[in-house]
């Protein structure tokens, strides 16, 4: 049973990186092709006068094109694969244990929890940025402080939802979960307040470029998540059925 969900947590996993696909396209890379641009008009600013920098320039390895289409639809199908098949994991383990409601319900419930956990709240302390923005010199440090934040935001909804189910018997369901998701802000919030502050945008940087960016990079997690979430829940609830 826990191969066939593996195996449908893939597909939804699948399809749901081409729905992603095509809304990097329209909505995501116009932004990156801007920043890409002021990244470029500065490059050629600092070494105005200086000919013999730019007489030796290194070629494209990879041409934009193949960046915004099979690239980014080879990385983005991986990703969605991955995390089709853990989601996949997760529901197996979950179902008929954690609480008693049907496969559909499950699957979009832990979809909005991934999303909460994995995608929004990490972005709101380390939003995500797009060429240009930031130094090389921090790639490592900002990359480990992301995945911090994912990692500590992971287990303290884990820890909530551990305790809203010790809570239940005696507050009540409703009530147990509102203290749960108080339970989560709260830590979320000293988490957050702790972690490295990190704020390398620079000051020339068109505004509403950076702010189309971040919305459509989290609405690619939402679109992400969504079409896990509701296509896993109808495969599986077919192969439970079964």
């Amino acid at each position: 049973m826990t191969r066939s969900l593996l195996i449908r947590g893939m597909i939804a996993g699948i399809i749901a990186a081409v729905l992603v696909t095509l809304f990097a396209r329209i909505f995501a890379e116009p932004s990156v092709d801007l920043a890409i641009g002021f990244e470029a008009r500065h490059e050629h600013m600092a070494h105005a006068g200086m000919p013999d920098m730019n007489a030796h320039q290194e070629p494209e390895l990879v041409s934009r094109e193949t960046q915004k289409g099979l690239g980014l639809l080879t990385a983005i199908t991986l990703y969605g694969a991955a995390v089709g098949g853990i989601f996949s994991l997760v529901f197996a383990a979950v179902y008929g244990r954690v609480v008693m409601i049907g496969p559909r319900t499950l699957s979009l419930l832990l979809a909005i929890a991934a999303f909460i956990a994995v995608a929004l709240v990490p972005a709101l302390k380390y939003p995500p940025t797009p060429p240009a923005v930031g130094l090389h010199e921090t790639v490592a440090f900002r990359t480990a402080s992301f995945f911090a934040m994912i990692g500590l935001s992971l287990a303290a909804l884990v820890m909530a939802i551990r305790l809203g189910r010790s809570l239940a018997g005696r507050l009540g369901g409703f009530n147990s979960g509102v203290v749960a998701a108080l339970i989560y802000v709260a830590v979320i919030f000293g988490l957050q307040a702790a972690l490295p502050v990190i704020n390398e945008v620079p000051a020339d940087f068109p505004a509403t470029v950076l702010w189309d960016f971040r919305v459509a990079a989290i609405a690619m997690q939402g679109v992400l998540w969504s079409v896990i979430g509701l296509s896993f829940g109808m495969m599986a609830e077919a192969c439970l059925r079964r």
